[in-house]
């Protein structure tokens, strides 16, 4: 018997990614709802070789269903996740919404399992921002092994991450390059067609921005509270694909070959690196992927017990949608999804 799964948010890039990682991964779905605004109410979209007609989550009677996948925005989720976990089934929800908040798991299958066992409290789970679930894929096998002092991390996010009208910026500016000139920024700040831009969600006062603060937060709720972290967060034009320049200072000595291995052996990871002009892995080759991949792992002698290493991941994927169906996955083998009977 599977279980009675809805989709909010079914008609944007990881609402209709998590769709197809559902039917991917084979999780045992009796029925599939796509759920989605008003606006989009019998738009179709894709289940495997199913066509689903979206739902009006207005309409929709929530405790009907087991598990909810949100992906919605932070306000919207903050409006009905609580609605939606007080009728019955658990939320996993992508938005930052409930991230910080203490009575919320915020979950890497990878790095925090266990956490799931208190989703109870508010029957929400949530999942990291996409950066920071890469991130932490990598860093917590490191840091079980030599305990991380300090990371030092430089993100190139892929417009993906800001949704299809970043996507679509691109992809218009990229064409009037090369005809009538770039048309003006909407979606970024700037032009991000040929061009990188130092700057992702808002600034804040110390000179930050909140995607900064989120990925040292979330990996200090998920990992350890003492790791020291800093971050610049940078968009490129890059479609699907986030990647991550990552320094680390390490409390004990860690070398490059002993990483290399804890690396290899993590699970979510998986290692590439050689030292010839094609032996690392970039966004291009890791779009459509599941797991996190780590290149260019090697000592940095400038400080005692550093490594350096590149870091990428479809943020589609393990940034957001797969996370999430990880975590029903996980759920399932944990006996913690509470089904209804079928009337």
């Amino acid at each position: 018997m599977g279980y009675r799964v809805a989709v909010v948010g079914a008609t944007g890039n990881v609402g209709r990614e998590m769709l197809n990682i559902l039917e991917e991964v084979k999780f045992p779905v009796e029925k599939i709802h796509a759920i989605a605004s008003r606006k989009s109410i019998g738009q179709l979209v894709s289940f495997g070789d199913q066509n689903i007609a979206c739902e009006d989550v207005e309409q929709f009677d929530f405790s009907k269903v087991d598990v909810v996948l949100m992906s919605v925005s932070g306000s919207f989720s903050k409006e009905w996740s609580p609605k939606i976990g007080a009728a019955g089934p658990i939320v996993i929800d992508n938005s930052s919404a409930w991230r910080m908040d203490p009575d919320v798991p915020l979950i890497v299958p990878e790095v925090n399992p266990d956490d799931v066992e208190w989703a109870n409290r508010k029957n929400i789970i949530a999942n990291p921002n996409c950066s920071t679930a890469q991130l932490v894929v990598a860093l917590k096998p490191l840091h079980d092994r030599a305990k991380i002092k300090r990371v030092v991390v430089a993100t190139y996010q892929s417009v993906s991450g800001a949704g299809k009208e970043g996507m679509d910026e691109l992809w218009d500016q990229t064409k009037g390059v090369f005809v009538l000139g770039a048309p003006e920024p909407k979606k970024f700040p700037k032009q991000i067609a040929f061009n990188v831009i130092p700057f992702i969600g808002a600034f804040r006062d110390d000179g930050y921005t909140d995607e900064e603060a989120k990925m040292w937060d979330e990996t200090h709720k998920m990992i350890d509270p003492a790791i020291k972290l800093t971050v610049t967060c940078v968009r490129v034009p890059v479609m699907v694909g986030h990647s991550e320049a990552v320094n680390i200072e390490f409390e004990s000595p860690l070398d490059e070959d002993e990483a290399r291995e804890i690396l290899r052996e993590a699970p979510g990871l998986i290692v590439i690196d050689k030292r010839e002009p094609t032996g690392y892995i970039t966004p291009k080759e890791a779009q459509g992927e599941f797991p996190v991949f780590v290149s260019r792992i090697r000592n940095d002698p400038t400080v005692e017990n550093g490594l350096s290493m590149w870091v990428v991941a479809d943020n589609l994927r393990k940034g957001a949608a797969l996370n999430a169906v990880q975590i029903a996955e996980l759920l399932h083998q944990r006996g913690l999804i509470r089904q209804k009977a079928i009337a």
